[in-house]
This record gives C-alpha cells, structure tokens and sequence, in this order.
C-alpha cells in the first residue's frame, strides 16, 4: 500500500510542472488564440513544438517570441508582444517544446 501511494505522489509531482504551464497559458490568455493540437488563430502547440524541435537554442528563441511577438512565421496573422516576465516566457517555452 504504501509503495503505491509513494507511485501515485511522484506520478503527481512529475506532472504537476505541465499542469502549471497549461494553467499559466490559460492566465496570460495565450489559449485565446493557441490550443495544444488544433490551430485557432496561432497555431497549435504540438506544431510548434515539431517544428522548433530539432532548432538550437529553441526554447530561448521561443521564449523571445512570446514575450516580444513575431510575424509572418505562421502566416499574415502576427502575435502580439505579451504581458509576461522572462520567467513565465521561458515557463511557457518549455512547455509548448514539451507537447510534440
């Protein structure tokens, strides 16, 4: 009994991170226009995370993008610079690289 709860309470703690990603794209209302596997106005997050996952110093470069914006790399459509600090940016970067 006690091996499987030491089981599950790791299990939960592994996932807690990607929760708490998920939870701060929601807050920063990046699911406003992203979702995990479908594109909405931007494009789903398991794209991006194909396409950066082979790229050097992605994570970094993704983190730029969502704090500062980009354009005319998924489309016309451009991402505007968002309201998150260094930290959230990279927290977010992280995640999104996470889901391929």
């Amino acid at each position: 009994m006690k091996k499987m709860l030491s089981v599950l309470l790791a299990g939960a703690f592994v996932a807690m991170p990607v929760l708490a990603s998920e939870d701060l794209a929601k807050a920063k209302n990046c699911m406003t226009c992203h979702s995990v596997a479908k594109k909405i106005v931007g494009p789903a997050y398991k794209d991006i995370a194909v396409k950066r996952a082979a790229e050097a110093g992605a994570e970094a470069a993704l983190a730029a993008k969502i704090k500062n914006g980009s354009k005319d790399e998924w489309g016309k459509v451009p991402m505007p610079a968002n309201a998150v600090s260094d930290a959230e940016a990279a927290t977010l970067a992280k995640w999104v690289l996470s889901l391929k």
